[in-house]
């Protein structure tokens, strides 16, 4: 293990104090503008989209349905839609970022995919985050919805054998409408861009590897989500700046509501007992894991377009020091270093649970 495992810091209030009560009252009020301007900006951002194939008429009203933004990501799609189709999603509405590697095409021929296009800053769209809230909005309400980047795989407990349908009747029957996950980074052996990977593969064929530990949570005020940082990202890029490590808690499969809103990706959510569904890694509350597979071969190139583009991030000047790491060829693995095994590993782990679902 790399360091000390988990650590969870928790803030409270006491719910006795005449001051605190009136605190939580006025931070609900607030909290609650907040997502009506969040739903008012994401209504607008529909006149950046531009519909490429409407197939949403095939949704049904039990359907499991995916909502994505991508840009370039021809390599992964093969096998990502592949690997989630199996899992049991009926539905993709994905947002193509002006993709010039055939992406378009790819998405174009998929029967059971919606598509739309648009040229405008990822960035600006509070990084795509109020593009797929319209679609969530338009299409999703009253379903489970899963928000996803291309470049992650949702792991839960018995996910060979059940499918993510099984998995959202079991949450309903515990009373639950919110499955959170942590984000694990796998890297590979070799130093960055030396391995091989062609279209279509599974990307756990190349990159297998990850850092058990150390994470750190803590739950934060006024919307109540966990802040997880930590693992190998942290180590490599940013040892002097850990503050400045990147985000690893989601909560990205939600059964939707059109007045629900994500804050930043699917990182945090309001109205804030959404946050309180997730309690993170070392937690009985029932997780999995989104196992981030971005350091295939193409991280050099993707970092170069990124670093000149900068729509990764909301400070983009002070992430150049991350892409400059990353275009030097880094080698994340040490002999510390854990070959990934499956979901069992992970919950021995204490970095997702199946929270009693047997």
């Amino acid at each position: 293990m790399h360091g000390d495992g988990i650590k969870l810091a928790t803030t409270t209030h006491n719910p006795r104090s005449t001051k605190s009560y009136v605190a939580s009252a006025s931070s609900a009020y607030r909290m609650r503008w907040k997502r009506r301007r969040l739903l008012w900006r994401s209504w607008r951002s529909r006149h950046q989209l531009t519909c490429i194939a409407d197939r949403t008429a095939l949704i049904g009203r039990n359907d499991l349905v995916a909502v994505m933004t991508l840009r370039n990501e021809l390599q992964r799609l093969p096998h990502f839609f592949e690997y989630y189709r199996a899992l049991g999603v009926s539905h993709f509405l994905v947002i193509d970022n002006h993709s010039d590697d055939g992406t378009a095409d790819f998405l174009a021929d998929q029967p059971d995919t919606s598509v739309w296009w648009t040229p405008s800053s990822y960035r600006a769209a509070r990084f795509g985050v109020d593009w797929m809230t319209w679609l969530q909005m338009r299409y999703c309400s009253g379903l489970w919805s899963l928000m996803l980047d291309a470049d992650e795989l949702l792991v839960y407990a018995h996910h060979e054998t059940r499918s993510l349908a099984e998995l959202t009747q079991w949450l309903e029957a515990q009373g639950r409408s919110v499955f959170g996950t942590m984000m694990l980074d796998l890297y590979p052996r070799q130093p960055l861009g030396h391995q091989e990977y062609n279209i279509g593969e599974d990307p756990l064929h190349c990159v297998q590897w990850f850092d058990s530990g150390p994470y750190r949570a803590q739950r934060q005020l006024p919307v109540h989500n966990l802040w997880v940082q930590g693992g190998v990202r942290e180590r490599v890029f940013f040892q002097n700046a850990p503050q400045r490590s990147p985000t690893l808690n989601k909560i990205p499969l939600i059964k939707w509501h059109h007045s629900f809103a994500y804050l930043n990706s699917c990182h945090s959510a309001l109205p804030p007992r959404l946050n309180r569904e997730f309690d993170g890694p070392g937690s009985d509350m029932p997780s999995g894991v989104l196992l981030h597979t971005k350091f295939l071969p193409d991280i050099v190139e993707k970092a170069r377009e990124d670093r000149s583009r900068q729509q990764h991030f909301a400070e983009p000047n002070a992430m150049l020091g991350y892409y400059d790491a990353i275009l030097d060829h880094p080698c994340m693995w040490t002999p510390e270093s854990v070959k990934y095994e499956g979901w069992q590993q992970l919950e021995a782990l204490g970095l997702m649970s199946s929270g009693g679902w047997k």
